[in-house]
């Protein structure tokens, strides 16, 4: 072999073996990520419980609870937009269940039908989700206190408003005053890491290409 060919060599063997690696971590993570699907799946198709005393995230993620209790009418309104209906709000109302306040999702009403959920309503049952939104990061705004809009939903933050539990149901069906249920799914869970292994493996096979090239080319002009 030219020996102008073994540094090329080594680098486009070396150069390949580090995309197919990062390929092959996207198969693993694949693999992790169905297994977390497949388990919020059951869990979500499991029968409802009572709330737990002190449920936690990442543990109780999308556990089914079941609560009755009142609508005390106090209420938070998340600024959203649905792709059908246009924008409007989630009404994040709280539930006095038996001396616990709980946070619940509601679900959704149009921009013009905003204070649906700010009416008191005895002999609420509600079934839904447990659920800690992760939707803020840097670039949230705060809270509107002037208009009491919020943009995301920040559990910690929207239960130290509403003197609440650190906790929110997430309603499966509806809970009264016009307020259509946003049930909690895992389409919003990416996983893309099938998309992400193709691409890697691609590249490899590319940067192999291109090896196999340059040494053609060097090994034409030694001879």
């Amino acid at each position: 072999m030219n020996r102008r060919m073994i540094l090329p060599l080594l680098f486009g063997l070396i150069g390949a073996a580090i995309l197919v690696s990062l390929g092959v971590w996207q198969l693993q993570r694949l693999a992790w990520k169905e297994g977390i699907l497949s388990a919020i799946a059951t869990r979500m198709q499991a029968a409802p419980v009572a709330v737990p005393p002190a449920p936690e995230p990442g543990r109780d993620d999308y556990l089914v609870v079941t609560a009755q209790g009142t609508f005390t009418g106090e209420a938070l309104d998340v600024l959203v937009s649905q792709p059908e209906t246009g924008p409007g709000y989630r009404i994040i109302g709280v539930l006095d269940a038996g001396g616990r306040r709980l946070l619940v999702d509601r679900g959704f009403v149009p921009q013009g039908e905003r204070g649906a959920g700010h009416v008191a309503q005895a002999g609420a049952a509600v079934t839904g989700n447990l659920h800690w939104p992760a939707e803020t990061d840097s670039y949230t705004p705060a809270p509107d206190a002037a208009k009491g809009i919020w943009f995301a939903r920040d559990v910690p933050a929207m239960a130290a408003a509403l003197k609440a539990e650190p906790v929110l149901v997430i309603a499966r069906s509806e809970t009264g005053g016009g307020i259509a249920p946003w049930p909690v799914g895992d389409a919003g869970i990416p996983n893309n890491h099938l998309g992400y292994a193709v691409q890697w493996f691609g590249l490899a096979a590319v940067w192999l290409g291109m090896t196999a090239l340059y040494l053609w080319r060097i090994r034409r002009k030694a001879s």
